[in-house]
């Protein structure tokens, strides 16, 4: 979420100066309003944007936007502490890897690989791959298919817990919410776990399996 804000103030920032007239948090308040009707994987909030503030979209503004918004998410976008060691000790356990994400299958790519992480995961369901988003169990039910598990085999990681911790739990998973990922200062998750740091997992899933 600080990786999303700090990208809408660049993109703000690129359209202003280009020449565009619009108070600055103004700006900023209404694509977050957009996203929050739309979904924050919306990928056409600059243009609505735009024809919410002219009542056409003008390429100029809207190009600026786009080249600031990926320039300053991309700056952004960075793993979380250990996330690297956890997911390859994981993978030398025997365990299959996966992602699940409402993200378009390009963006959720794009994020992966950015990050040098595509070559760690068996399968990723993307909302392209179901039409749904979370916590429908469409997602959840996709990627136990693709890994060839039964969902109570799984353990689901996420940040969100109305989505990750509801959609995971609703199909049979075992849920640990990622508190080190919380930006939204969650008091009760709901989930099996909470973890402060994503290295916890080994300990889970070596305790879980007897080993």
């Amino acid at each position: 979420m600080k990786m999303k804000d700090a990208a809408i103030r660049s993109a703000i920032d690129a359209m202003l100066e280009a020449g565009l007239t619009v108070e600055k948090e103004q700006a900023v308040q209404t694509v977050k309003r957009i996203y929050d009707e739309k979904g924050y994987e919306y990928q056409e909030v600059f243009d609505e944007f735009l024809r919410h503030l002219t009542g056409e979209v003008d390429y100029k503004y809207l190009a600026s936007a786009i080249v600031a918004y990926r320039r300053a998410k991309e700056a952004s976008l960075m793993l979380y502490p250990r996330v690297n060691v956890t997911l390859m000790l994981l993978a030398k356990l025997g365990l299959k890897l996966g992602v699940v994400s409402d993200a378009p299958s390009r963006e959720a790519w794009l994020r992966l690989c950015y990050l040098n992480l595509h070559h760690l995961f068996d399968a990723v369901v993307t909302h392209d791959d179901t039409g749904v988003h979370k916590p429908a169990p469409e997602p959840f039910y996709k990627i136990c298919n693709l890994l060839q598990i039964e969902p109570d085999e799984a353990l689901m990681v996420g940040d969100w817990p109305e989505k990750d911790m509801v959609g995971a739990k609703q199909v049979g998973m075992t849920t640990a919410f990622a508190r080190y990922g919380d930006t939204l200062g969650v008091q009760e998750s709901g989930a099996d776990y909470d973890l402060a740091d994503i290295y916890e997992l080994i300990d889970i899933v070596k305790r879980r399996n007897g080993l």
